[in-house]
């Protein structure tokens, strides 16, 4: 078989809660959503019958170990919120919020898909690039980012 670059797509899920400051209707007061993250990467399989990895792009764990690591960990439970606003005010101030991740931008699902597409990208080996993300922030809205439009 012909040498073939495919994409492989692993699913994630969290729970966060965010606001946004500043923004004109009901998204500024602090809400959760159910998060479902869609990593697509792209490669070319294994070609050595010899190695463990024969036939594949990547392995789906070591996949889900780097999401995990970058995203999952940081994001899952958390109440997302902008620095410098008065919602990361609040949440530092208050015994009642738990996690917190304090971000460097509005932290909108537009946002926050370009934020995960740059962190997923950094740990992947040389030979396996970002393909694609979708971020669901709800059963019906969600972003995506693709790297054809953003190189």
């Amino acid at each position: 078989m012909k040498p073939a670059n495919i994409r492989i797509t692993k699913d994630f899920r969290f729970e966060a809660a965010h606001a946004l400051w500043g923004y004109d209707g009901a998204c500024r007061n602090i809400h959760g959503h159910s998060y479902i993250l869609h990593v697509t990467i792209i490669g070319k399989p294994v070609s050595d019958p010899k190695h463990p990895k024969f036939g594949m792009v990547m392995d789906f764990s070591v996949l889900k170990k780097i999401v995990n690591e970058t995203i999952i960990k940081s994001f899952d439970h958390a109440l997302l919120v902008r620095k410098g606003t008065p919602h990361a005010e609040l949440a530092k101030n208050s015994e009642l919020v738990g996690k917190v991740f304090e971000m460097d931008y509005q932290p909108t699902c537009e946002n926050m898909v370009v934020d995960f597409a740059e962190k997923i990208s950094s740990h992947l080996p040389a030979d396996v690039k970002l393909f694609s993300l979708r971020l669901h922030e709800t059963a019906t809205s969600y972003a995506e980012w693709y790297a054809d439009d953003n190189s």
